[in-house]
């Protein structure tokens, strides 16, 4: 079995989105389909999934300025799935620190 959920998202938007409509976000495996991400997140977090949504992220292009000249190159294009709860159901990221 493949790993479908690879690290959740914890940016200030993401944590905006699930104080305000019970939104988490996910960086999932590319090749994994929104009804095996319900799974995973229902039997990893031990919650109720209402919907998932999904996106492609392109990796941006990236430059620096080094002594030898210009250096540049491209961060790495993932999928991103964003997972709607049920009302009186959360995820707690931190309850591990």
């Amino acid at each position: 079995m493949k790993n479908i959920l690879i690290k959740p998202l914890i940016t200030e938007k993401m944590t905006a989105e699930s104080e305000r409509i019970n939104a988490y976000g996910f960086v999932v495996n590319d090749d994994a389909n929104k009804s095996e991400i319900k799974d995973a997140v229902e039997k990893t977090y031990g919650v109720t999934v209402a919907r998932v949504r999904t996106l492609r992220v392109d990796g941006k292009v990236r430059s620096r300025f080094t002594r030898t000249g210009v250096l540049r190159g491209r961060s790495e294009s993932y999928k991103k799935a964003i997972v709607r709860l049920v009302d009186g159901d959360a995820i707690d990221f931190y309850e591990n620190i």
